[in-house]
């Protein structure tokens, strides 16, 4: 069995009898009479405090629909002065775990992701969506992070975590020789903080904090840019302009963060970067979707390099777009582009045999494709 696998296990309700504490055993019992453990998921039964939380939790999986509705309810209207103290107690971690799902409101969630009990799993969960003042509590143990670095990543990604923070987290995980391999471009985020002072953590956000932020607020899911029919020549759409500048104006390691955390729009400036390092952060991202691979593969203001990545991703090329634009895109390798022109249709290669913006070789063997095809 895989660690992960190990892990899930561990993580998953019910829990064996002989792992839950003597006094839940006889309610929580799945051979034991249905009506009894109805009774005990209302309530109605001698059971209190962290015991309660427990055995509801437990019986919020029971095989029996009746049983886990009534657990379920229960739960939901136990009051916080019973549910926020059991988050922090050393309860099972399945039970923690279940509870971080469970549960909405950020004090509980706090209580968990600082709970020793809770695994490290529990906290990456909670990581990965959590308010600006929780990832700040998360990223002080440090202890923790080394031991699960997925959960650094999961900060990282988080966009309400601070960019100093970020910043610090990757500093701690590079002193400390740990890769964060789900960051694609975190040896470029490394080198980028080489000389660089790393901040303290802080009660108050950085100014670069602040400006991370606004750049974010500026970011969006719209196409960023026009491009004019005759002359192919790319520009960025007038409502797009402020956010260009912010950009241009942000430090390597912010622009490679937000090439992970941000939306459409600064990922397709961010891919035309002339930085190499942060180019390959925003195609690398896992934000980074088949239409907008498209649109890269269409652009000329892209390197060679990105368009070779762009090829290279086989999710991507299957996508017959893809392949397209990247033949008929005079910046793409002829190596590259050759690759994909027996798998055009045949409207397709007519009109690369007559283009004047693709090398003559790349004409020359599309004709002789369409030929062939033609006489079948």
């Amino acid at each position: 069995m895989s660690e992960a696998e190990t892990t899930a296990q561990s993580l998953t309700l019910p829990l064996p009898l002989d792992q839950l504490p003597a006094a839940l055993k006889r309610f929580c019992n799945p051979k034991g009479p249905a009506p009894a453990r109805v009774m005990a998921a209302k309530g109605l039964v001698p059971v209190r405090g962290h015991d309660q939380v427990t055995m509801l939790a437990q019986l919020a999986h029971d095989e029996t629909p009746d049983v886990r509705k009534a657990a379920l309810k229960t739960l939901e209207d136990l009051p916080e002065n019973v549910i926020d103290p059991a988050c922090e107690a050393p309860l099972p971690a399945a039970v923690l775990n279940f509870l971080a799902g469970f549960l909405k409101r950020e004090e509980a969630h706090t209580r968990i992701a600082v709970n020793a009990a809770s695994a490290d799993a529990t906290v990456e969960r909670i990581a990965a969506t959590a308010s600006e003042s929780l990832t700040e509590r998360i990223a002080t143990n440090e202890a923790r992070l080394l031991r699960a670095p997925t959960i650094i990543e999961a900060l990282y990604k988080n966009r309400n975590t601070r960019m100093s923070t970020a910043d610090r987290l990757v500093d701690l995980a590079a002193r400390n020789g740990i890769e964060l391999t789900g960051i694609p471009a975190f040896a470029a985020h490394v080198e980028a903080l080489q000389g660089e002072l790393i901040p303290e953590p802080s009660d108050e956000p950085l100014p670069q904090d602040e400006t991370f932020v606004t750049t974010l607020a500026a970011d969006s899911e719209e196409d960023v840019f026009e491009r004019d029919k005759v002359t192919g020549q790319e520009d960025i759409k007038k409502q797009f302009k402020p956010l260009s500048m912010a950009i241009k104006d942000m430090t390597k390691a912010e622009k490679i963060r937000l090439a992970m955390v941000g939306s459409k729009a600064a990922r397709s400036i961010l891919v035309r970067d002339n930085n190499k390092q942060i180019a390959y952060a925003a195609i690398a991202s896992p934000q980074m979707t088949v239409q907008e691979a498209a649109e890269v593969a269409k652009s000329k203001e892209v390197s060679e390099d990105i368009l070779r990545y762009v090829a290279g991703k086989r999710e991507w090329i299957k996508q017959g777009e893809v392949k397209h634009n990247l033949v008929f895109n005079p910046k793409c390798p002829v190596g590259v582009s050759l690759k994909f022109i027996s798998h055009l249709r045949v409207d397709e290669l007519r009109q690369l045999s007559r283009s004047r913006n693709v090398s003559g070789q790349l004409r020359s063997i599309g004709a002789q494709i369409l030929s062939r095809k033609e006489k079948r």
